[in-house]
């Protein structure tokens, strides 16, 4: 099936990618630029998404430990510097 453009806008754009990217033809250009579209869009995640995932990665690491000095711990990294 054909894709005929028909806005000169659209055409130009299409040109310009095509010259750009150096497609061999405007359908080329088209197919790459609507493969590319898809494929960002599909990777960005909601940021509900994104945060649950950094949720279930803290998660996996175990309790909190409410007894835990972070202050004596740094301290102890550092020595006697």
């Amino acid at each position: 099936m054909s894709l005929y453009i028909r806005d000169d806008e659209v055409d130009a754009l299409a040109r310009q990618l095509q010259s750009a990217i150096k497609a061999p033809t405007k359908t080329e250009a088209v197919r790459i630029a609507l493969k590319r579209e898809l494929e960002r869009t599909y990777a960005v995640l909601p940021l509900r998404e994104r945060i649950k995932r950094f949720q279930d990665a803290a998660s996996a690491l175990g309790p909190d430990n409410p007894t835990f000095d972070m202050k004596k711990f740094t301290d102890e990294g550092w020595g006697d510097i």
